[in-house]
């Protein structure tokens, strides 16, 4: 395993996975969530998703975002 350097602001390095299953809670329509935490504040940020969102849908949800690095556990979702 690779070391990972350490981001030197905040928002230049992130980890994000997804937590699905959640349980249906009113009219809500999302069933899933995607958790992005920033690794050098670690300062979640939680975006509502649905569970068959693809990679274009993932990346959309974060578009609005400026982030210089992205780490991911390489789910299946995003490969």
């Amino acid at each position: 395993m690779i070391k990972l350097q350490e981001p030197s602001r905040p928002w230049e390095n992130f980890h994000m996975d997804w937590v699905t299953g959640l349980p249906q809670a009113g009219d809500r329509i999302y069933s899933s969530c995607l958790v992005i935490v920033d690794r050098l504040s670690k300062t979640p940020i939680f975006l509502p998703c649905h569970k068959y969102d693809t990679a274009m849908g993932t990346a959309l949800l974060i578009w609005n975002s400026v982030f210089t690095n992205i780490i991911s556990d390489r789910d299946p979702k995003s490969t």
